[in-house]
């Protein structure tokens, strides 16, 4: 790599390592997880990479200045220190996101407001009272990160700008839907990559269905979202961040179903809104379906991994019940499979009945909750292991079974709306074998526009109800 630099990538507790992993097969150098966050090294392209295709990062963060202060005043005076010209000018305008684990500084607000004080001094201080750059909480041209460790200060670049967990393809969601980050770190930590099917028999608004569908066929992440906080950077190479986002060449066929299901009409609905935004239709079977009406599970044996309702911001009539039907379809019906159950209260994974072969601490919101993993084998556990069957088999021989990367995904999802000239005004490109392997193509676009999942009619009694929202 040439032109190297510190970069950082902000994840949830229980991620670090999986997102690690993903730095590592994009191509970062020096790779180091830490509390929620991984560092690592790379150059331009890199930066563009990571926020592309990172399933598990939150932001990417690019370091520029660090000092050391124990009180307010020092902080104000190191930041003047900086050459505030290299980032701004008195006709941008930025913003400021604190983060504080320290004695010295307890109020990140306060931080945040010296911080904001030095900079526009820096420029008083040399062009005038009139002149200095603007102060917007929202779509700044350079948004600012301000990490505090006790008093180790570090002022970094957000590259990302919105939360990277934000792809841009929910258009609706149910109450309390699971974090698209969060998802994607579950499904990944799970070791499947589309070989076998998937199942999420409570899908609710489809989270766990889409970001699987985009593992299966390795889909990028972040060229749904409409852009990122570098494209107003002075350094924007666009022709660079154009070859990596329209660059398919590693995407795949997905050769196994994704199946979702959930008791309520109105997830359902949800989820299918959801599914024809993200453009993955055809990989992916919904239909609405109580979980006790399960009496057989798709074939061959693979994956089922699910949220279900914690008795908190969601719940059911009869939550026991529902765990203890949990575990009753594991067992008679889902044979074979791995089943992971993400959940917040010990007394109801009681109730399913089984013995988790693992146990992973899981921060799903301000919820301190636990990832369990059942293996679901046929006969006693002993005749299992005698037979070769390995119980709570890791992250890292998970991570061995991957599939090789084969040929170009045929589906096609929505292209990013700009309205940037030079974009627009690029030389034709040549044209691809399969049309469907175009971004930005209008034609494949109306071919795939209002693509549904197959959703097979079918009624099943009524266990418990989901609540659901409109995305404000």
């Amino acid at each position: 790599m040439e032109n190297k630099f510190e970069l950082v990538a902000k994840t949830f507790q229980g991620l670090e390592e999986v997102l690690a992993e993903e730095l590592r097969s994009l191509g970062a150098e020096n790779v180091m997880p830490g509390r929620r966050m991984v560092s690592f090294e790379g150059d331009l392209e890199m930066l563009y990479r990571a926020n592309l295709s990172c399933r598990t990062a939150l932001r990417i963060l690019k370091p520029f200045f660090k000092f050391r202060a124990g009180d307010p005043d020092s902080l104000y005076e190191h930041t003047k220190e900086y050459d505030w010209s290299i980032l701004l000018s008195p006709d941008k305008t930025f913003s400021i996101e604190t983060v504080s684990n320290s004695e010295e500084f307890r109020h990140s607000r306060f931080v945040t407001y010296r911080v904001k004080d030095a900079i526009v001094d820096w420029f008083k201080d040399r062009y005038g009272e009139d002149k200095r750059p603007g102060v917007r909480l929202q779509d700044a041209d350079v948004m600012i990160n301000v990490h505090i460790n006790g008093r180790d200060v570090t002022l970094s670049l957000d590259s990302s700008g919105e939360s990277l967990h934000k792809r841009g393809y929910r258009v609706a969601q149910t109450e309390a839907p699971i974090n698209e980050v969060l998802a994607a770190g579950i499904i990944l930590r799970t070791g499947w990559r589309g070989e076998t099917p998937f199942v999420d028999p409570m899908c609710g608004s489809g989270t766990f269905l889409i970001e699987a569908a985009l593992i299966a066929a390795n889909i990028n992440p972040g060229i749904y979202r409409q852009g990122f906080a570098f494209e107003r950077w002075a350094d924007f190479d666009a022709d660079l961040f154009d070859r990596l986002y329209n660059d398919d060449s590693n995407e795949r066929p997905v050769t196994c179903k994704i199946y979702g299901a959930d008791i309520s009409p109105e997830a359902i609905r949800i989820a299918g809104e959801n599914i024809k935004s993200a453009g993955v239709g055809k990989y992916i079977e919904l239909e609405r379906r109580a979980l006790s009406t399960w009496e057989e599970a798709p074939k061959p044996a693979g994956v089922l991994v699910t949220n279900p309702p914690y008795g908190e911001r969601i719940s059911a009539p009869d939550m026991e019940g529902l765990y203890q039907t949990i575990g009753t379809k594991l067992k008679r019906v889902f044979t074979g499979y791995h089943a992971w159950i993400l959940g917040y209260r010990d007394d109801y994974f009681a109730k399913i009945g089984l013995a988790a072969s693992e146990k992973l601490p899981i921060l799903n919101g301000s919820l301190e909750c636990s990832l369990h993993e059942y293996i679901i084998f046929e006969g006693d556990r002993k005749s299992f292991v005698r037979d070769g069957g390995k119980i709570g088999k890791g992250p890292a021989e998970r991570s061995r079974d991957r599939r090789p990367r084969g040929e170009h995904a045929g589906d096609r999802r929505q292209t990013r709306k700009s309205d940037r000239p030079a974009r627009a005004e690029r030389a034709p490109q040549p044209e691809p074998e399969n049309p469907l392997a175009k971004r930005r193509n209008p034609g494949a676009l109306l071919s795939i526009k209002g693509r549904m999942p197959s959703l097979p009619p079918q009624e099943g009694p009524i266990m418990r109800s989901r609540g659901w929202k409109k995305k404000s």
